[in-house]
């Protein structure tokens, strides 16, 4: 195998070079027992809780939920065989990080192992670490892994020694301004500054010009101390116009490693991933197998066991570099479930008993490509107003199904309300096909069936990305959102029920907006009041008998006794009557003549039956004008 070694200069800058062939170290596997998993709690929320869920219930094993105050109405509560509230008094996405709280209600109700899914926990070693310190398992890599994996300088130590190809960068988390100037005066621009301690684009800034160097240095040591707890950084040399492309891999604790092809994550926006592509598009064999080979030497190195990735860039050479390993599970693995026939959800739990992957039946030359998948996230963004988040309830919500198309959701059901608290992902949309455009045919007519009113969405903006000739016809790379601005030319939806709707109930509701009717008088109508006193009825009687006449005409009244509760103003019955107390009074007369044989009459409205006049609400309508 092809080794790299490592040049060091000033700041511990790394550059790599080809060595000379020579074996090397690997991890060995410890020796393991096999404890069978009977409950399993997911420290997460959302779709990936439910999916883990969904992956459980298939194989016998019960499931507990966590949730937060917020997230009381959510629709993975109701998934798990039990749910319990954690992070009480705390904000919203603290409470997914209260370790100490997580970890009681595990060992309270006796759950064997916590799936963190991704997000939140799923990189943190120190939570790995407080799982096994309470003897729960931790459906993930060993703590040790998560650490070392979580931090970018030393993984990309190890890559280095994996004999991996890295993009030249600092070996060690700069710590000031002057060591990212140190290292531009080295290898010039662009360079790209990314969080030590966390991914998922947030800490991450490309500098151009040395203009720009304090300004992006300051926001991307922000980003990163408020999305992880840690402002550290490292600097790289920038790739221009990169593919990225990720490798699945797989490992148990007896050594085995193996990969599950890669996935081609290239179309982002601001370095998050919004489409993936699984297997690569056009992607050189060659190229493919040394993706393949450099991951999976990697995870045997360190001992991976259970569910990763490792992400590369390939440039327009076909040169790949090493990025990053994530430890967990991707939202993007249902790609590469549909393309292997391979349950990833399942495996992570089986390893984590202690099964190998050849009992397993997951063997290298038994894992087989079959067509082509590709996931897109519908989020609740606007993409005519730079994606930004939208929140509200869901009034109308229908799904594009059919054969070829998986849906992964939690949120995505009418009534349902988006908060402004965590990620605006509404559903995963996975179409399948023979090949990448029979998968993209699917996905364009799965997301044209789709209705979604209440919020808005970036579905207009997604199916422009699938009827683009470069998407469908040729490779793509990261920069492939901002050089296509024909995306952004939406079709507006036209939405003509709900606006009929909402029209009909603020009329209504609120009376006719337009001038002429809100000036003319209802025509008046005339009830006909017969002559002379009402006739006898149960209030006469009360009032002449006393309470035991009463109740002695009662009982002696061999019909039904009928009651009425419509006597009431608006505000007390259903609001769209708009029936004032003004109007109650008018029709009273004949009411006590043709309706003398009620038993009773309720006549009631509160403090708007006593005090809301009739002009009162004549005068509050001219206000809202």
């Amino acid at each position: 195998m092809l080794r790299y070694t490592v040049v060091r200069g000033g700041l511990g800058l790394l550059t790599v070079r080809r060595a000379c062939l020579s074996p090397r170290l690997t991890h060995s596997a410890p020796k393991t027992e096999y404890r069978p998993i009977k409950k399993v709690m997911v420290a997460n929320r959302g779709e990936i809780a439910i999916r883990v869920f969904r992956a459980c219930t298939e194989l016998g094993i019960r499931t507990v939920a966590v949730y937060s105050e917020q997230d009381t109405g959510q629709m993975h509560r109701q998934k798990a065989d039990e749910a319990y509230l954690i992070g009480k008094g705390l904000p919203p996405v603290a409470a997914y990080l209260d370790i100490p709280d997580i970890i009681k209600v595990a060992k309270n109700n006796n759950v064997d192992a916590i799936h963190p899914g991704y997000g939140f926990l799923s990189e943190r070693a120190d939570f790995a670490q407080a799982c096994a310190d309470a003897g729960v398992m931790f459906i993930g890599p060993s703590p040790e892994t998560v650490r070392k994996m979580g931090d970018k300088v030393e993984a990309r130590s190890l890559a280095i020694s994996a004999g991996v190809p890295v993009v030249p960068g600092t070996e060690y988390p700069i710590t000031c301004l002057q060591d990212a100037q140190v290292f531009t005066q080295t290898y010039g621009f662009p360079i790209i500054f990314k969080a030590a301690y966390g991914g998922g684009g947030r800490g991450m800034r490309v500098v151009r010009e040395y203009e720009e160097l304090e300004e992006n240095y300051q926001r991307a040591y922000s980003e990163a101390l408020t999305a992880f707890g840690n402002g550290s950084l490292f600097v790289e040399k920038f790739i221009e116009k990169p593919r990225h492309i990720e490798v699945q891999i797989l490992g148990d604790k007896y050594g085995n490693v193996i990969h599950l092809y890669e996935r081609d994550c290239s179309i982002q926006r601001r370095h998050q991933k919004v489409v993936e592509i699984a297997p690569a598009f056009q992607l050189d064999p060659h190229l493919r197998d040394r993706l393949h080979a450099d991951a999976v030497n990697l995870a045997k190195l360190v001992g991976y066991e259970n569910a990763g990735t490792v992400e590369f860039l390939v440039d327009r050479h076909g040169k790949h570099y090493f990025i990053e390993v994530n430890s967990r599970l991707q939202v993007e693995h249902t790609v590469t479930e549909e393309i292997t026939d391979v349950d990833l959800v399942h495996a992570q739990l089986r390893v984590c008993e202690g099964r190998s992957l050849p009992e397993l039946g997951l063997r290298q030359d038994k894992i087989r490509v079959n067509g082509c998948a590709i996931q897109c996230r519908v989020t609740t963004e606007d993409p005519s107003r730079g994606f930004q988040p939208d929140t509200g309830r869901i009034e109308v919500f229908r799904s594009g199904e059919g054969m070829g198309i998986r849906l992964d959701s939690a949120s995505a059901f009418q009534g349902a309300v988006i908060s402004p608290h965590y990620d605006s992902l509404l559903v995963k949309v996975i179409a399948s096909g023979k090949d990448l455009q029979t998968a993209a045919s699917k996905m364009s007519r799965a997301l044209a069936e789709f209705r979604v009113r209440g919020v808005k969405t970036n579905i207009p903006f997604l199916q422009n990305v699938f009827a683009n000739h470069q998407f469908l016809h040729s490779t793509v790379d990261t920069q492939f959102i901002d050089e296509n601005q024909e995306l952004f030319n939406l079709k507006p939806t036209q939405n003509r029920a709900q606006k009929l709707l909402h029209y009909l109930g603020h009329v209504m509701v609120n009376g006719p907006t337009t001038p002429i009717p809100v000036k003319a008088k209802p025509s008046s109508i005339d009830p006909v009041i017969p002559p002379g006193d009402p006739p006898v009825g149960f209030r006469d009687i009360l009032l002449r008998d006393g309470p035991e006449g009463f109740a002695k005409a009662v009982r002696a009244h061999q019909g039904l006794l009928l009651m009425d509760t419509t006597f009431r103003d608006a505000h007390q019955s259903l609001l769209a009557t708009r029936v004032r107390t003004h109007d109650l009074k008018m029709i009273s007369p004949f009411v006590s003549h043709n309706f003398s044989n009620l038993f009773s009459l309720e006549n009631w409205g509160g403090f708007c039956f006593i005090d809301c006049a009739h002009h009162q609400m004549v005068e509050q309508r001219e206000k809202k004008k």
